[in-house]
Order: structure tokens, then sequence, then C-alpha cells
């Protein structure tokens, strides 16, 4: 072969490929954006069921550590008995929300003191609090088997990870309406 039939052959070549590039990307062009797999609409589905689901178990117990720091400023005197249960209901609150939901923490706002302590002045809150002591720690009883009940509720439909967190955290919660009503009489 002389040195024309070479670069002939090259520049057909080079000729080719360059044809079989822009009919490839002119097809793709011409196809529209990719759509997403049977598999990866799933995946989609279900990452969003459980953002809604963290998200509603947040909520839940946020709405309780809101009825612990509305009833720790109106009855300061309970401190002793309510600030390890409202840490506890604090930490429930943030491992409820890892991995998964964008929840702004209960410390985050005006009216909420940081998750570790007691508010350190009374704050107006919008949740009602019994001015009697013993009537406050029922309604906080109360609020503590509602975000239960939510907890327990929610396990039917939670991954199996989550699943358990939320079991420990409804058994939690249980324990905590025991020891506001019940275990105050032992």
């Amino acid at each position: 072969m002389t040195t024309t039939g070479r670069r002939a052959l090259l520049t057909a070549g080079v000729s080719a490929a360059a044809a079989a590039a822009l009919t490839g990307c002119t097809t793709s062009e011409q196809a529209g954006p990719r759509r997403p797999s049977a598999a990866e609409r799933e995946a989609e589905r279900a990452a969003r069921a459980e953002a809604a689901l963290r998200l509603r178990s947040v909520t839940a117990s946020r709405s309780l550590l809101e009825r612990y720091d509305a009833t720790l400023a109106a009855h300061p005197a309970l401190a002793g008995r309510l600030v390890p249960l409202r840490r506890s209901v604090a930490a429930h609150t943030e491992a409820l929300g890892e991995g998964g939901t964008t929840v702004r923490p209960a410390s985050a706002s005006p009216a909420a003191p940081p998750a570790s302590a007691p508010p350190k002045r009374p704050v107006p809150s919008p949740v009602p609090v019994a001015a009697d002591a013993g009537a406050a720690l029922k309604e906080l009883a109360e609020a503590a088997r509602t975000a239960s009940d939510a907890h327990a509720a929610t396990l039917l439909t939670a991954p199996p990870e989550y699943a358990r967190l939320l079991a420990s955290v409804a058994a939690a919660g249980a324990a905590h309406a025991y020891l506001l009503t019940e275990g105050a009489r032992a």
C-alpha cells in the first residue's frame, strides 16, 4: 500500500468514526432526556416515603418537647423531675431526624431552649399548660402517650432499622407517661 492509500484509508476511518459519533449525539438529543428505570422510580418513591415518615416522627417528638418546655416554664418547681425526661425526648427527636430528613432542631427555634437544658426564663408558649402542677403533669403524660402511639403506628411502614428506633422511642414514651402519672404515686 502506498502512502496515498494509507492516507485515504485513515481519512475514511476518521470520517466514519466522526459520522458515527455525530449520529450517536443526534440520536440521543432527539430521544430527549433519559427516563428513569422502574427500579430508580421505586427507589425515589421509597426515599420520599421514608422522608415523610421521618418528618411525621420528628414532628410528634418535637410537639412533645414543646410540651415539656411549656410545662417547665409554667412550673419551674418540677424541673428536677422533668429535665431528665425532657433530655431523653430531645435525644429521641434528634435521633429520629437523622439520615434523611431536614428538620430544624427544636433548639434552633427562638422560643425553645437548647435541647440539653431546661428553659432559663419563662417564654410565652403557644402550648397551654394547666395552672395546677398535678394537672400539668397529667397533660404532659397524655402528650407522651400520644407521641408514643404515633411512633408505634408508624412502625408498620418504616424500614427495618428505623422501625427498631421507633419501637424504642415509643417504649420510652410509654415509660415517660407512666413515670409522670403512676410512677409518682409509688
